[in-house]
């Protein structure tokens, strides 16, 4: 007995080890050739380098060229983060090292020849353009490999690393402050120019992100240096479809670029030099440690011409844009993560009053604020409105009536004994990864199914630009005429856009900021 299990044993063991062969591990890529780690019918590649390390006389320049090497790198570690405050890393259980060398990207395929040729998903992370990388263990990409995609993300260099605009740097070449972007783009030509070594399909890309990585996609959506670069775009949580802020106008985030290179210059003068050469020289945790201070700007992306041409808007009513289905929702109480403690009738009204000028009157009324707990409600709500739900509502309306290709729209209101009034900011990411944080206890049944749902949607809509599948409940394209949201919750149906009523007063707000913007 003990011998034939033995034999069964050593049977099972050879038939896994020939399984692991026959799968991807070794790929030749721009710059030489790496060897990932075979698991759970998955092989990963981390630690990819895609560009030159933005260090010395690379920092604050478009990504250049990747430095070859020679033998068999071992791509089984994540780069580091790009250069942040690591708390965030630490706070969603990553490795809290950050530098400046940091443009890796990380891919992981269930392919076992280069020949499969399945559609590929891209990754872009989320944290304010100040934070984010792709060593979270939230963004493992094995769960949603299995569903028959290649996962892949990049990282991108936040804070004043990736978006300082300044004059001296518009002399050095085209557009300025964008680095980022500029980032996520080599990142994106590089999967064009690799991905079908790993049996992806290189014209069959679907672009996903979260918060300012949805934004990210929507800039890129926008942009004619990524045209060609992907054929859907998922967006959690994102858009950027406000005109720019000159000061500070509510509800508004990029700048136009002569602003962000005044304020710019004057961070640069902080450090102590104006001199770009000099600035270059200057240490990393320096840099950081001032683009943290309250007295810096606020580093995002800016309308400089070249990455993204203008207010996108106006590009998409010119339709000047890459059009492809797109997949795009909000989470209920979004803005409960932006709360700020202590809002009371008063300053509500006076923060409203403030940023909303004339609107101010409609803005209230929309948003009431009878008593310290309505303004406290209130005041979350019109930020997750001014900030996800308008931007969203605006992509979808605009590319149901400009575009040629469909739009999705979700909305997330899982609640939880955690979130009992609604479904967070980035709350909807564990269900689309399949990776839940047991540091919050295991997930239920009905949190397993309603992943299984949406990692079937979003993979579904990565493989034929439209979410619906067999089992799935029917998730109606959005237009103009019926403007229908798919509800994800333990019931999943299509109902009517939340909130249309503010949302509403929010687009004349929103209009009315547009026409102020063109008389400067």
């Amino acid at each position: 007995m003990k011998s034939l299990v033995m034999v069964c044993l050593l049977t099972l063991a050879a038939s896994g080890d020939a399984w692991a062969q026959s799968q991807i591990d070794t790929v030749k890529v721009t710059g030489g050739t790496i060897q990932g780690v075979a698991a759970n019918n998955v092989v990963s590649f981390k630690g990819i380098p895609f560009a030159a390390p933005p260090t010395n006389l690379n920092r604050w320049r478009a990504p250049q060229p990747v430095r070859a090497w020679s033998g068999v790198k071992r791509a089984d570690t994540f780069g580091p983060g790009c250069m942040q405050d690591p708390s965030m890393a630490v706070m969603f259980g990553a490795p809290p090292k950050v530098s400046e060398d940091c443009l890796y990207l990380n891919v992981w395929t269930p392919a076992r020849t280069a020949s499969e040729r399945l559609p590929v998903m891209v990754w872009i992370y989320g944290g304010g353009f100040s934070a984010g990388m792709t060593s979270i263990p939230l963004y493992d990409g094995t769960r949603l490999a299995h569903q028959g995609v290649i996962v892949v993300s990049i990282a991108y260099r936040v804070g004043p690393f990736g978006f300082l605009a300044a004059r001296q740097l518009a002399h050095e070449g085209k557009g300025t402050g964008n680095y980022g972007l500029l980032d996520l783009i080599a990142g994106l030509q590089w999967v064009k120019k690799n991905i079908d070594g790993f049996g992806g399909d290189s014209a069959h890309v679907t672009i996903f992100g979260e918060s300012a990585g949805g934004i990210a996609v929507s800039i890129l959506a926008a942009s004619p240096l990524a045209k060609g670069l992907f054929q859907r775009a998922i967006s959690e949580s994102g858009g950027n479809f406000q005109p720019p802020k000159f000061a500070n106008e509510g509800g508004l985030n990029g700048q136009p670029l002569k602003l962000a290179e005044k304020e710019g210059d004057e961070f640069l003068t902080n450090l102590g030099t104006r001199d770009i050469m000099a600035a270059r020289t200057v240490s990393a945790d320096l840099i950081q440690r001032d683009g943290a201070a309250a007295s810096a700007p606020r580093f995002w992306p800016v309308f400089d011409g070249y990455v993204l041409p203008g207010d996108e808007y106006e590009l998409y009513e010119l339709n000047r844009f890459n059009d492809t289905p797109v997949l795009i929702g909000t989470n209920s109480d979004e803005g409960a993560l932006f709360a700020q403690p202590g809002v009371t009738a008063t300053s509500f009204r006076a923060q409203v009053q403030q940023g909303y000028d004339i609107k101010a009157g409609s803005i209230l009324t929309a948003y009431p604020s009878s008593t310290d707990a309505e303004a406290a409600t209130s005041s979350k709500n019109l930020f997750r409105d001014t900030a996800f739900a308008w931007p969203t509502w605006t992509w979808a309306r605009l590319q149901s009536r400009v575009g040629k290709n469909p739009v999705f729209i979700y909305y997330f209101d899982h609640r939880t004994p955690l979130s009992p009034e609604g479904a967070t900011h980035g709350a909807e990411m564990q269900y689309v990864f399949g990776n839940f944080d047991t540091r919050q206890g295991a997930p239920s049944a009905a949190d397993a199914a309603l992943s299984e749902h949406m990692m079937a949607y979003w993979v579904n809509f990565a493989k034929t630009g439209n979410p619906n599948g067999t089992g799935l409940p029917n998730w109606p394209a959005f237009t103009q005429n019926s403007q229908q949201v798919l509800y994800l919750d333990a019931t999943i149906a299509a109902k009517p856009v939340p909130n249309s009523a503010q949302l509403q007063v929010l687009d004349d707000y929103f209009a009315w900021r547009r026409a102020e913007a063109e008389k400067r």
